[in-house]
C-alpha cells in the first residue's frame, strides 16, 4: 500500500480498477484548511492524463509493472511475436498495443515489454536504431548552410528526413522517440 502523502514521480498504484502512474505531484499546505496532494497522473494502460487532488492519508494498493527485455522476432498479420531470451517462448502482441515509433524496429531488435498481471499493455523500442536507407533522391553538393533535408525510406518502410548528402545504401542512426536522423552509422 502507498499513501498519497508518499507519492513520488514514477510511483504506480491501483485506483478504481485502473493502474495509474504519478507524472507530477505537489504537497500543498494552505494557511487555512487541511493539507492535500495535487497530482498529475497517467492511466498506464489507456494513456489518459488527468489532474487530481488527494488527501495525504488516502491509501492505494501498489501496482507492480513488469518490464522485460524481449527480442522482436516476426510479424504475422495483425500479431507481432516477441521472444523471451531466457525461456525462448514467443509472446504474440497485437498491433494495436504497439506505439507509433515501432515502425523503426526491425527483426531481432530487443524491445522492453511492459505488462501488468500478465497482460501486455505497452512496448518500448530502443531509443535509437541503425537502419539502411533503401530509397532516396540522389545526393548533391550545394548550399548546405540552410540545414536542408530530403525524405528517405529506411529498410523498415518508415520515412525519415535526412541531410542532402545521404545516399541509398548508407546506414544511418535514428532517434526512435522523435523519428529524427542523428548521424551516419
Amino acid at each position: 500500500m502507498v499513501s498519497a502523502g508518499d507519492f513520488r514521480n514514477g510511483v504506480t498504484f491501483e485506483m478504481e480498477g485502473q493502474v495509474y502512474q504519478i507524472i507530477e505531484f505537489q504537497h500543498v499546505k494552505p494557511g487555512k484548511g487541511a493539507a492535500f496532494v495535487r497530482t498529475k497522473i497517467r492511466n498506464v494502460i489507456g494513456g489518459a492524463v488527468v489532474e487530481r487532488t488527494f488527501n495525504p492519508t488516502d491509501k492505494f494498493p501498489t501496482a507492480y509493472i513488469e518490464r522485460r527485455d524481449m527480442e522482436y522476432s516476426y510479424a504475422d498479420g495483425d500479431l507481432y511475436y516477441f521472444m523471451d531470451p531466457e525461456s525462448y517462448e514467443l509472446v504474440p502482441i497485437s498491433s494495436s498495443t504497439l506505439p507509433d515509433n515501432f515502425k523503426f524496429v526491425k527483426e531481432n531488435v530487443t524491445c522492453r515489454i511492459l505488462s501488468y498481471k500478465g497482460n501486455v499493455f505497452g512496448v518500448e523500442p530502443p531509443t535509437s536504431v541503425t537502419l539502411q536507407v533503401t530509397k532516396t533522391d540522389p545526393g548533391f553538393a550545394g548550399n548546405t548552410a540552410t540545414n536542408a533535408t530530403k525524405p528517405a525510406v529506411v529498410e523498415t518502410g518508415a520515412e525519415v528526413k535526412v541531410p542532402l548528402f545521404i545516399e541509398e545504401g548508407e546506414m544511418i542512426l535514428i532517434d526512435t522517440r522523435t523519428g529524427e536522423y542523428l548521424s551516419r552509422a
